[in-house]
């Protein structure tokens, strides 16, 4: 079995995939990418460079399902799960060394913007709390950057030059050993299309007692967010919540999905009278009359735990 593979999922990636490819050359011993339905010509230009596998989905099956056909395709003890918007840098030589540590599940490395500096409060997070959760559901992370809560779970006291052992590492760059996603039944397709669904994987790992390194020396440059560019309002604001609701009802106890619950109800009711009053001919109502509704429903009796019923398929 080879050393290192690395898979990208890609939907309508064709600004990037071509650099991100050319990156990858000689840095790890297989390619796959996994194309979610493209209608740009990402999947013509994969086949095309002629340095990755590809398998083209002829629908959008999501991040998790498209990563775990890549893992599957691959014959290499390590996986590299990269965005098609990341550029490698560096050798990856210092993530695959950590795994020389057996109860080393994950490695991460240090994602940096176009200008080169860090991209703190993405690269590593800790894990959500019901406090985190509620308050980004509330806008306050955004309104309050620097509260208490926000700074422990976006780690903004994180020195990104030093080696630590964390909890949550983007999965734009995020190394993982076969085994432990042999063990774990790979990365969880109801997080649709996107979202939580590398939080999901962490916090799994975690509690199956595999640690999660964070490793600077391995460097990849990000732009971010590329595909949900392409997406229209509605279907990001689904896409969200949706996986916002369905961690907390997978991992939190009752007291804590409550809350969640509800401040996506108070967020939504005060998103949606704000957007009335001041964006109504544009503003996306009845999608947060659905998200206002989901969270109701998680607020009934014996219907708390439930994860299925959330918003995970919508358009695309």
């Amino acid at each position: 079995m080879k050393r290192v593979g690395a898979v990208i999922v890609t939907h309508n990636s064709a600004e990037h995939i071509t650099a991100c490819l050319s990156a990858l050359s000689g840095r790890v011993d297989q390619i796959v990418v996994v194309d979610n339905a493209s209608d740009d010509g990402t999947a013509d230009l994969v086949a095309g460079a002629q340095r990755a596998s590809l398998i083209a989905n002829p629908e959008n099956r999501g991040f998790a399902a498209a990563l775990n056909q890549g893992i599957q395709a691959l014959d290499t003890e390590l996986i590299l799960a990269l965005n098609p918007d990341a550029i490698v840098l560096t050798s990856l030589a210092p993530l695959a060394e950590a795994f020389e540590d057996p109860s080393v599940g994950a490695a991460a490395g240090k994602l940096v913007d176009g200008s080169g500096r860090p991209q703190i409060g993405f690269n590593v997070r800790r894990f959500p709390t019901p406090a985190s959760l509620a308050l980004e559901a509330l806008g306050m992370n955004r309104v309050w950057k620097k509260n208490p809560v926000n700074r422990r779970y976006r780690c903004l006291d994180l020195d990104p030059d030093r080696p630590a052992e964390v909890e949550q590492p983007a999965g734009a760059f995020l190394m993982i050993r076969r085994g432990v996603w042999q063990a774990l039944g790979g990365w969880d397709c109801k997080f649709y299309p996107l979202w939580f669904e590398d939080v999901d994987f962490l916090k799994r790992l975690r509690s199956a007692g595999f640690r999660i390194i964070y490793e600077p020396q391995a460097v990849a440059r990000h732009a971010g967010g590329h595909s949900v560019q392409h997406v229209d309002a509605d279907s990001r604001i689904l896409w969200w919540y949706g996986s916002l609701l369905r961690y907390a009802v997978k991992h939190f106890r009752p007291l804590g999905r409550f809350v969640v619950a509800v401040a996506v109800l108070c967020g939504s009711v005060v998103s949606m009278v704000f957007g009335l009053l001041f964006w109504w001919k544009r503003y996306p109502v009845k999608v947060y009359v659905r998200v206002i509704r989901f969270a109701c429903l998680r607020l009934l009796p014996g219907r708390l735990g439930e994860v299925d019923g959330l918003p995970v398929r919508a358009r695309h």
